[in-house]
């Protein structure tokens, strides 16, 4: 069916609601790139058939209806149209009924793709009823929302979901006690804090670090530093060691007074943890994580509630943090997807909001969905594919599915799709 044409007496609500008669037609989606500092420069370029001219880190590719980020909706023969637009003009019919009446007629998920050139910031989100909570005791003490201590950006809960496009690298919860106590040991320069180490739980050991004066951070860290970064410089340390991202956390990360990052010591209480190509690692609320190098897709409630604990320039409330974190020990779970047909992997989580999965095509395998759960969004990351026999989508590209469309793919392709459980 051919969408409504722009007149006289059609409403804008209208000309979406005509051309969503059909549930089978895509929509053409438009990502936001953030260039973030931490960013690498050729891989979301060269993903989107785009160049980087001005050389500016592109971290972070955006799908979804973020405010911070909202993805373009491509309607033949219109102007682009914001996502949360399309989604407002009817959602029960974009979303789907459950949906809707679930996430408050928004679009509950975030897909992303990152380029983690430099490490990420240690962090940790909250669950659904602390974000409720905190964003609603922020807005009451008249903190504004862009305000650089500003904890609770909204009232979302984020789980996170990431699988890895490149060999990955990150911090992963807390390691268990024994191993900590092993780090510690192993570690001269940080022996003073066994002191505050007990073999019950983590947490007075990573409340010292985070609430013991700079100077006594320095004192620490400072011999660490002239110890380790000649062998950094020499290529001595290796990707699996502490001693390795600890390295590269000091000779990245300073404070703007010049003092020494207390980040660095959260990297030998927690687990380093290294992901394959197509292996997925799923991170929920009050999990302590940061993201070293690689790339991956990452699928997330849509939120943009972090506690930080370091490695950042940005606002660290230690107490918040320590408020919402899990001191229990954490034996990193690394998963592959589950195939559910010839051509459908799924990467399976407790988290209510989304779910990702991976769709491979090639000339013996056609991909048919028959009336999706709620909306989708797919983003094409290889190859070449064609939607119902008519739309043609390149490597970059991405679409907008709403809730109970049905649609046919072929061709030779690798497709991550984002969805409801």
């Amino acid at each position: 069916m051919r969408p409504p044409q722009a007149g006289a007496g059609i409403s804008q609500k209208d000309k979406w609601q005509g051309f969503m008669a059909t549930t089978t037609t895509p929509y053409l989606l438009e990502g936001v790139v953030q260039h973030y500092a931490w960013g690498g420069f050729e891989y979301i370029p060269n993903l989107l058939n785009q160049t980087n001219r001005q050389q500016e880190p592109c971290a972070e590719l955006w799908l979804g209806a973020h405010p911070r980020g909202m993805a373009q909706v491509h309607l033949p023969g219109e102007a682009a149209q914001p996502l949360d637009a399309l989604i407002n003009s009817a959602p029960l019919d974009i979303l789907g009924t459950a949906t809707a009446q679930r996430f408050a007629n928004q679009i509950p998920y975030l897909l992303k793709i990152l380029d983690v050139d430099k490490m990420l910031s240690i962090q940790a989100h909250p669950n659904k009823t602390e974000a409720e909570q905190g964003f609603a005791a922020e807005n009451a003490a008249g903190i504004p929302l862009n305000a650089f201590n500003r904890n609770f950006k909204d009232d979302n809960h984020k789980p996170e979901m990431m699988t890895a496009l490149t060999d990955f690298w990150l911090l992963h919860g807390f390691a268990t006690r024994d191993k900590v106590l092993f780090s510690l040991q192993q570690t001269p320069e940080l022996a003073g804090l066994l002191a505050f180490y007990t073999p019950d739980s983590i947490e007075p050991l990573y409340t010292q670090v985070m609430t013991m004066p700079q100077e006594e951070i320095d004192r620490l860290l400072q011999p660490l530093a002239a110890r380790l970064l000649p062998l950094l410089s020499a290529g001595q340390l290796q990707k699996d060691q502490q001693d390795y991202w600890a390295a590269r956390a000091l000779r990245d990360f300073r404070l703007l007074d010049g003092g020494l990052d207390r980040g660095v010591i959260s990297i030998y209480l927690m687990n380093v943890v290294n992901v394959q190509p197509g292996q997925g690692i799923f991170q929920d609320a009050g999990i302590l994580h940061a993201y070293l190098e690689g790339v991956n897709v990452e699928l997330m409630a849509n939120s943009d509630n972090v506690f930080r604990g370091g490695l950042t320039d940005k606002y660290v409330d230690a107490a918040t943090l320590i408020q919402h974190l899990s001191f229990e020990p954490v034996i990193p779970h690394i998963f592959a997807g589950e195939a559910e047909s010839d051509t459908l992997t799924v990467f399976k989580t407790p988290a209510p909001d989304f779910e990702l999965s991976l769709i491979r095509l090639s000339d013996a395998k056609i991909h048919e969905q028959h009336s999706t759960k709620g909306p989708e969004i797919l983003l094409l990351i290889q190859g070449e594919a064609l939607v119902n026999q008519s739309l043609l989508v390149k490597k970059g590209q991405s679409l907008f599915f709403p809730a109970g469309s049905s649609y046919v793919l072929t061709g030779n392709a690798e497709i991550y799709k984002a969805g409801m459980p």
